[in-house]
């Protein structure tokens, strides 16, 4: 594996009218059930940080280093990227307050929700940014948990040294088979680990392929069974789980997206741009090359563009 993300190829095209406007290039692996390339585009052994598309991982090591969630909502809320809705809100509160904190002891940064119809709520009842809503919020509150219960220090629970992050790094490497091949700072504080597409997506079939009871179907099975509490109601990873039983699939910063099916396959990809817009429509082209098919499948194959507020065109696979 190299260190330098050497860029992906044309994955999606932007259609307008029937003229091609624009392209978003990227790069995207397909995994068999047995973890065997089925299609690659682009650069998919180069390390690429796969953002919030890490959080499972992080969470089987939080869950191995003595976290303790009886119930399963709340292993899907450490393992998500939350809308900030009143549902999401109320159990970071709880678990806080079962630990004897409040939000004060997050390093996330305050934010408004993720969720455009909760951000909107916020702002008309004249609320403001506080560091629950932000969307990484599951996931520190699970980190602190996680300290307490190995008696670890909260202080600089985030930082790469503390043995929190080491033993959360020890995972990833693990899942994904690879090794970190350079660190940052995420959107929330806490550290990135750049992994190749190729072990993230080896990590999601390791997922979902796990034994009944093992850590890693505990945090799949959790995220299948409250998707709601994983990206929020209306979150595209949200409601591909909804409507394509079986499937694990979270969605990371910067166009990045991974999901497998048991005894069926994973993908994983990067949108170079970041842009949203095209993950869906490739991931979809992604899931049909291993003969996945769903009416969900359909109303995410291509993304709708407006002219004067009716459908002239769409984002579709160009791959």
């Amino acid at each position: 594996m190299t260190t330098t993300y050497e860029g992906g190829v044309p994955l999606a095209e932007v259609v307008r009218s029937g003229f091609v406007e624009g392209l978003h290039r990227g790069s995207v692996v397909v995994l068999d059930a047995a973890g065997e390339p089925v299609a690659t585009a682009g650069d998919v052994r180069s390390g690429i940080f796969p953002r919030s598309s890490s959080k499972p991982m992080q969470a089987i090591g939080m869950l191995r280093a003595g976290l303790s969630l009886t119930d399963p909502a709340d292993v899907a809320l450490v393992s998500a990227s939350h809308a900030g809705e009143e549902f999401h809100l109320a159990r970071v509160a709880a678990l806080l307050a079962a630990a004897g904190l409040d939000e004060s002891a997050l390093h996330c940064p305050p934010d408004l929700p993720a969720g455009e119809l909760a951000r909107d709520a916020v702002l008309r009842a004249g609320g403001g940014p506080t560091r629950a809503q932000m969307n990484c919020s599951g996931k520190h509150t699970g980190m602190l948990l996680t300290c307490v219960a190995a008696g670890w220090p909260l202080d600089g629970y985030w930082r790469p040294e503390h043995p929190l992050q080491v033993r959360l790094r020890a995972t990833v490497e693990e899942f994904c088979g690879e090794e970190v091949s350079a660190v940052g700072v995420d959107g929330c504080g806490a550290p990135v680990l750049a992994v190749p597409l190729t072990g993230l997506a080896r990590a999601y079939l390791r997922l979902v392929s796990g034994e009944p009871g093992s850590v890693e179907r505990t945090v799949a099975d959790a995220m299948r069974a409250h998707p709601e509490i994983v990206g929020g109601t209306w979150a595209e990873d949200t409601r591909l789980m909804r409507g394509l039983p079986g499937v694990l699939a979270k969605i990371g910063a910067e166009g990045v997206i991974a999901a497998a099916l048991p005894g069926v396959g994973a993908v994983a990809l990067k949108i170079d741009d970041g842009a949203g817009r095209a993950r869906m429509p490739v991931l979809v082209s992604a899931l049909r090359r291993l003969g996945v098919q769903a009416p969900v499948l359909d109303e995410y194959a291509e993304q709708p563009l407006l002219g004067g507020g009716v459908p002239v065109g769409s984002v579709r696979p160009a791959w």
